[in-house]
């Protein structure tokens, strides 16, 4: 499988994309090395995902029509594609989102499965927060997490 990268600088540090011919596979943040290996350059796929990212960062989509290539157990991928479902500017506790994929008793495993999601922002692991509304462990980092969430809110510009 051929696997293709680019960069995206966005106000909280340049994301690296990875996409296959099927669809987006990943999304890293500043810092964290890629695991999978993948040739520079532009598809169809990246090309969409670098414009509908941009738009997200200007504050003017709030949703992602992507084509994904998930890679993971079929719990991961319910976990991740419920992701998808919290609006834009809401969070859910890791609780809620365990009920929402039909596995009540499952939270520290849906909370292991976000922390291995591949595809952060566009499938929005930010949003879910502790029951109690702290902000719980984020890839990015928590300061990342914040910001996002206050992006999404109109608290503040990112950074």
């Amino acid at each position: 499988m051929t696997l293709t990268t680019a960069t995206l600088e966005t106000p909280i540090g340049e994301l690296r994309l990875v996409a296959s011919t099927t669809g987006l596979q990943s999304v890293y943040f500043p810092g964290t090395p890629p695991a999978l290996e993948a040739e520079d350059g532009t598809t169809p796929v990246l090309a969409e995902t670098v414009a509908q990212l941009e738009a997200y960062f200007a504050g003017t989509r709030t949703t992602f029509s992507l084509p994904l290539d998930l890679r993971g157990t079929e719990f991961q991928r319910a976990a991740w594609r419920a992701l998808a479902a919290i609006p834009y500017g809401e969070t859910v506790s890791y609780a809620e989102q365990a009920h929402r994929i039909g596995r009540p008793d499952a939270v520290r495993a849906v909370g292991a499965a976000n922390g291995s999601n591949p595809l952060p922002i566009v499938l929005p692991c930010h949003r879910v927060i502790g029951s109690d509304g702290s902000l719980t462990g984020f890839g990015g980092g928590l300061d990342v997490k914040r910001a996002l969430l206050d992006h999404e809110a109109g608290v503040r510009p990112l950074f």
